[in-house]
């Protein structure tokens, strides 16, 4: 006798035929693709998608020799990781997000490079690893989609002030905490945000049990893959390397408490019960040194009359001067046409790494103290560049702020994805038929 979950299924996948037929999404003679796995909003997961996504998953676990929860642990962690990102597919769809090719084959490109590949050599190394070209760009696409999703949703709304960056020096910044590092293990056991009382200390309930059983011994990694309730679950809770600062807010006074081994309590926030693990900690001292650069400089732009040869040829001649005598200072206010410059004999004055575009950057780099450039082009047009002096900075107070302002910002980035997910996930109509 055939079940009511199967009728169910077959019904749904039949008028998601029909109403793709009515309003052209489909071709008269589309088919039944399969099983239905979960009804997701207006859209289907099928059988077929979670098997094959499984099987990745799976091939991972084992590549990184962690133990392989039992398969229905895993199907479910996998089919809830698939529901959130369709999710957060239809809802950049309804934004208007898209990839284009260009994107996705500078991306490529990208990547192979920082792998010391050529394109070609990449796509044969992915084929190498069972992973067609065509199934990585998917990937690809669905993750950049997500990542502008989330920058538009929550990371335009983030913001670090200055009293924020003083008051964390003032109570958490002792110098040296940036440079030791801490290795987290993480469970979550997620209580929605209209959750009673009771549901509530249910949820408390499970997180104490599954603490004393980490305590006792129970393995943390397969704990986290088969009750964890976040992103992270698949990947055995483990939340990787981090300083103090890039820890939430919640529990970063019990991190610096901690040692290695050790299983905090339960900690309680707007999306559950928090359950972290000290895995290592590592870390030493040191100080930042920045080397600044006193320079100046001609700009030529380039026009209608002024093309790139014209342009090289008027700073070269103009070289040709200075060094048979004339005053750099004194052609710069001449000829130069950064007029802000100009005005000070073309000085730029001491300049930090970072400040000007990377070509001119790179090119004042190579030079010796007064030594002058060839002609350099920037976006900017074409510059003579002369090198005054160079000075070592030690720059740790202020590159300390910087690493707590963006520390910070990326905590509270982390704090609000994880609410927005989980209130995605509860307000959204998802039907599960396993």
């Amino acid at each position: 006798m055939i079940d009511q979950i199967t009728i169910t299924k077959t019904i749904f996948s039949l008028i998601i035929i029909i109403c793709g037929m009515l309003s052209g999404s489909f071709p008269a003679h589309a088919e039944v693709l399969g099983k239905i796995a979960a009804v997701v909003e207006d859209d289907v997961i099928l059988e077929q998608e979670l098997d094959q996504e499984v099987s990745t998953i799976a091939q991972r676990i084992q590549a990184s020799n962690a133990k392989m929860p039992p398969e229905h642990i895993l199907r479910k962690q996998v089919l809830e990781k698939m529901i959130i990102e369709k999710l957060q597919r239809q809802l950049a769809a309804k934004a208007g997000i898209t990839v284009t090719e260009e994107m996705l084959n500078n991306s490529a490109a990208d990547i192979a490079q920082r792998n010391n590949m050529t394109l070609q050599e990449f796509r044969a190394e992915l084929e190498r690893q069972g992973m067609t070209y065509k199934g990585f760009l998917d990937n690809m696409r669905n993750e950049i989609v997500i990542n502008q999703l989330r920058s538009r949703e929550i990371g335009g709304r983030i913001k670090v002030t200055d009293r924020e960056v003083e008051h964390y020096l003032e109570t958490q910044g002792k110098v040296g905490d940036e440079a030791i590092q801490y290795h987290l293990g993480h469970i979550l056991i997620a209580v929605k945000e209209a959750a009673s009382a009771a549901q509530i200390q249910k949820a408390q309930g499970k997180a104490d049990d599954l603490v004393r059983k980490l305590r006792a011994g129970q393995d943390f990694s397969q704990t986290a893959m088969s009750e964890s309730e976040d992103d992270n679950a698949l990947k055995g809770g483990d939340l990787g390397w981090r300083a103090l600062n890039d820890i939430p807010t919640i529990f970063a006074d019990k991190i610096s408490k901690m040692h290695a081994g050790e299983v905090a309590d339960p900690v309680r926030s707007p999306s559950g019960f928090h359950i972290i693990k000290m895995l290592e900690i590592k870390g030493l001292l040191d100080n930042h040194t920045i080397t600044k650069t006193k320079v100046r400089h001609i700009l030529i732009k380039t026009n209608e009359l002024i093309d790139d040869e014209e342009a090289k040829k008027r700073l070269l001649a103009l070289k040709a001067r200075i060094e048979a005598g004339d005053d750099f200072a004194a052609l710069a206010r001449a000829h130069s046409d950064d007029k802000g410059s100009a005005l000070k004999g073309g000085s730029l004055d001491w300049v930090n790494p970072g400040d000007l575009v990377k070509p001119f950057e790179e090119a004042m780099g190579k030079l010796e103290i007064n030594q002058i450039s060839e002609p350099v082009q920037t976006q900017f047009g074409w510059h003579l560049i002369q090198v005054l002096d160079r000075q070592n900075k030690d720059d740790s107070f202020e590159h300390k702020k910087n690493m707590v302002r963006d520390a910070i910002r990326k905590r509270k980035i982390e704090e609000e994805t994880e609410l927005w997910m989980r209130r995605l996930r509860d307000e959204a109509y998802v039907e599960i038929y396993q």
